[in-house]
């Protein structure tokens, strides 16, 4: 991705705020269904037998296969905000390529590891 800081800013940070601005929305016109499917998702990565980041990290692979371009830089964020590294996060991008081949690995060497630049380098 070739864009300037002041644009990655816009672009990262702007993504994660309309995926906010739409479970708001839903929140509203849904409130049951909204809070029990977020009650269950902060449930999914609270520690337990698996640390929070290696969930992070796990969920940042899926996000990969599937090609959710705001799961991978949420989840891209969550797992750099528990500590992983540029190389934790390069080898999940590559077992998710090995699973999901060369639209796999096109979202994970460029979006996945946009993000991780941008907020492991940017403070919020």
């Amino acid at each position: 991705m070739d864009i300037n800081s002041e644009d990655m800013v816009n672009f990262f940070d702007e993504s994660i705020l309309d995926y906010k601005e739409g479970s708001t929305r839903f929140r509203e016109r849904l409130p049951k269904m909204t809070q029990a499917y977020f009650d269950f998702t902060e449930a999914c990565f609270q520690e337990g037998a698996i640390a929070s980041k290696e969930k992070q990290l796990i969920a940042l692979g899926i996000s990969i296969y599937s090609q959710d371009e705001y799961c991978i830089m949420y989840h891209t964020k969550g797992a750099i905000e528990h500590g992983a590294s540029e190389d934790e996060i390069m080898e999940t991008v590559a077992v998710s390529a090995a699973l999901g081949g060369g639209a796999a690995f096109s979202q994970g060497v460029t979006l996945a590891m946009d993000t991780f630049d941008y907020y492991s380098s940017v403070e919020h």
